[in-house]
């Protein structure tokens, strides 16, 4: 679900305040939240790879992948590592973790166009060894096993945005998240919706936090802020 820019579609998240005790019930359902959205957008833009070789925007801005991967040369994350990308969109970031060196990498998405438009832009890269599936995170039905790395950039926002049962949608991605991770695997999230206190309690269970990664910041109110939020967790059992 990788489709715009840092600031679209995102509630900014300040932080040092009562606002970081909200409960997840304070997001209005959004159409961002649905899996015909993501289609209608995913089919619009490999419509317009096929004729311009435009791979689209990235979610939340070339500046989320660079900030990735210097966290994972900092953490000497090693080349042959299990990498998932959840919510793979258009690839780029499949694309981006490829030319750093990554050898072993999975895309999944659950829009048939995506995984189309992600194929393609792989395809036109000649990374023909790269994973990319056409799969439901929340439904993966312990398909997905052994990672040492499980990346999301926005998935779980627009999860949180579903109008249908999106507290269990929420619940269901956690568990996902440690079938699919190996133990002492990494999670790394980054989020336009959540603060870090609320990442912080949706994902103690089961996963232990590491870092948080610098994002700009902004003042409004006599307050500190963040439009993006950026956390590593460390699996634990």
């Amino acid at each position: 679900m990788e489709e715009a820019t840092e600031s679209t579609h995102c509630c900014e998240n300040v932080s040092d305040s009562e606002e970081d005790k909200c409960s997840d019930t304070d997001f209005p359902p959004s159409q961002l939240g649905t899996k015909e959205f993501w289609e209608d957008v995913y089919q619009k833009e490999l419509e317009t790879f096929k004729d311009i070789g435009d791979v689209g925007e990235i979610w939340f801005g070339e500046e989320s992948m660079s900030r990735m991967l210097r966290w994972m040369d900092k953490a000497k994350i090693p080349e042959n590592a299990a990498i998932l990308d959840i919510g793979t969109g258009n690839g780029a970031f499949l694309v981006e973790l490829a030319r750093h060196g990554y050898r072993n990498l999975t895309g999944i998405d659950y829009s048939p166009a995506s995984v189309e438009l992600a194929r393609n832009v792989l395809q036109a890269e000649d990374l023909a060894d790269v994973t990319v599936k056409e799969m439901d995170f929340l439904n993966c039905q312990g398909e997905l096993k052994g990672f040492d790395i499980c990346i999301d950039k926005g998935t779980f926002d627009a999860i949180s945005l579903n109008p249908d049962n999106r507290e269990e949608g929420k619940k269901l991605y956690v568990q996902a998240l440690k079938d699919a991770l190996k133990d002492k695997g990494f999670f790394a999230i980054t989020s336009c919706n959540w603060t870090k206190e609320q990442l912080l309690d949706r994902f103690c269970e089961g996963l232990e936090f590491v870092q948080e990664l610098p994002t700009p910041s902004f003042q409004f109110g006599g307050k500190t802020g963040h439009s993006v939020t950026a956390l590593i967790f460390k699996r634990v059992h």
